[in-house]
């Protein structure tokens, strides 16, 4: 029997995220994949700027930036009657404004799945402690006290024996492993039926001179979708509302998707090659637990969500970032097994209201065959920085400093950076030997300290050769500058205090102040994230 630290089933964006995190931390993993190889279709296309924040603390950033379109390839969102006929409505997402584009050194990506994942696969490819196994699949599994004993399958008909002491289940909507659990799942199920198609035509001519991730078909007899792959001849197409407008699934032979893609496109005589066409039902439901004894859901395993609005790679991918810094911690011996339990009471609220917000935008956008009041998508739609940046934990892992929350008028489109436990360690501007430095890239390795005043670095001597901890200095004479107080204002932090970052980016503890004793502060700020009493 082979023994693995974690087994990750599952080799879509989630666990190929799962497997580079884990070696990251220094953890050796096994990946099984029941397909052959990676994804053969887009799926899922936008990532958000907090994703590929995490993307570049892991190295792998320019990497998908060279697979994805060019931003300004994406600047739109427009509705048509047909591609090729009247314009009704276009937007720019608030996401692109300059106001919300100051919020991260980063910007956001337009990279389709089938692009991706070899991107993923291929980085997580590089470490020695990751294993990857395609054409393998999880066919039976037992979890006792230590570990979970794992029967594996692969397609020429051998079986593997493999002990895990965690598993990581990101095997999709249909999980296999959910339903083994037995687990509850919570939400609106089966909420509307669509097509995917993938085909090749030249779409430039009425798509060049506005550049758009999303062109919506909106007229009597269809309800569709335009999605842009690579901006010239690879395009997605999406059907949605079928029963709505007289569709099945299974009317969508080759011949009948081809006329309605000319349909839509408004150009009866397009040359259209079609690639593939895969119907799925949407379901906005999220698990009733994440955590079931050593095995632990991630991705649409634990949370369904319609695609309006692009949250569901991005959810999943950012379950995985949360999960995988705790279980190095457990399994590396500096946190006790406890804080395995942070992972759900962390992350299934997020997953609950993004899903619920991906569903209202759905309803907007009259999916589920509800009237429109006015317009073809709420204003939220594709304006969600306060569900991007604002996820805020409440857990034993992070430790409250009395400070109320801060205010928004409406925390779906609204975010205030903060340094409040809880929330994202906001970027902010530093200097050192002239050059500029986001503290983005200062975070999301390890533990990080980032402190205003020497006493502080001192206190991190000891600690650091128990937990992986980093700290730098901040102002006048520091590590880093900080010529216009940006840090100090946007942290809350005096001169004199320290904020603690957790390895995933999230702030756990912060001292506002000058403390008595830094070193014993910092010290039982750690025990309590990492649930050691």
């Amino acid at each position: 029997m082979t023994d693995v630290p974690v087994l990750i089933v599952g080799g879509g964006p989630v666990g190929l995220t799962a497997s580079i995190l884990l070696s990251h931390h220094g953890i050796r993993s096994l990946l099984v994949e029941r397909h052959p190889g990676t994804a053969v279709h887009p799926k899922a296309r936008g990532i958000n700027v907090r994703t590929m924040e995490m993307y570049r603390q892991l190295g792998v950033e320019q990497a998908i930036r060279d697979a994805g379109l060019p931003p300004d390839r994406a600047q739109f969102i427009v509705w048509t009657r047909t591609l090729a006929g009247e314009e009704l409505e276009r937007r720019m997402p608030g996401r692109q404004r300059p106001e919300n584009q100051a919020l991260s050194p980063l910007r956001n990506c337009l990279c389709a799945q089938d692009y991706l994942e070899p991107v993923l696969r291929a980085h997580a490819e590089t470490s020695p402690l990751a294993s990857l196994r395609f054409n393998a699949e999880m066919t039976a599994f037992s979890q006792g006290a230590d570990g979970v004993d794992v029967t594996l399958a692969d397609r020429a008909g051998g079986e593997t024996r493999v002990r895990a002491h965690y598993v990581i289940a990101a095997d999709g909507a249909q999980s296999r492993i959910r339903r083994a659990l037995g687990v509850t799942m919570l939400g609106k199920e089966d909420v509307y039926e669509s097509v995917n198609v993938l085909f090749n035509a030249d779409l430039r001519p009425w798509t060049h001179a506005r550049p758009s991730a999303l062109y919506f078909v909106e007229n009597e007899r269809l309800k569709g979708t335009f999605l842009t792959i690579n901006g010239a001849d690879r395009w997605g197409f999406l059907v949605n509302s079928l029963s709505a407008y007289g569709l099945k699934a299974s009317d969508f032979t080759p011949e009948r998707t081809r006329e309605l893609i000319r349909f839509a496109a408004g150009v009866p005589d397009l040359d259209v090659t079609i690639l593939g066409i895969a119907p799925w039902t949407a379901s906005a439901i999220v698990a009733d637990a994440y955590g079931h004894g050593r095995i632990f859901l991630a991705g649409d395993a634990a949370h369904e969500m319609p695609p309006t609005g692009g949250f569901g790679l991005n959810t999943g991918v950012q379950d995985v970032q949360n999960l995988a810094w705790k279980l190095a911690g457990v399994l590396q011996g500096w946190a006790a097994p406890a804080l395995l339990e942070t992972y759900d009471a962390e992350r299934r609220p997020i997953g609950r209201a993004i899903t619920e917000q991906s569903l209202a935008n759905s309803i907007s956008m009259g999916r589920l065959g509800a009237a429109q009041a006015q317009g073809f998508a709420r204003p939220e739609f594709l304006n969600e920085t306060g569900m991007i940046f604002g996820a805020t934990y409440d857990s034993p892992a992070i430790v409250p400093d009395g400070t109320p929350p801060a205010i928004v008028d409406d925390p779906v489109t609204r975010y205030t950076p903060s340094g409040r436990p809880g929330g994202r360690a906001p970027h902010v501007w530093l200097e050192r030997d002239g050059a500029r430095v986001s503290t983005i890239d200062l975070v999301g390795k390890r533990f990080t300290l980032l402190a205003s005043g020497d006493a502080w670095h001192a206190a991190t001597a000891e600690l650091a050769a128990r937990v992986p901890l980093d700290a730098f200095t901040i102002g006048n004479g520091a590590t880093f500058a900080d010529p216009d107080g940006a840090w100090h204002a946007a942290y809350d932090v005096a001169q004199g205090g320290a904020v603690l970052v957790r390895p995933d980016g999230y702030v756990g503890w912060r001292a506002r102040g000058p403390v008595a004793d830094p070193e014993r502060a910092l010290r039982g700020a750690l025990s309590t994230i990492l649930a050691r009493g």
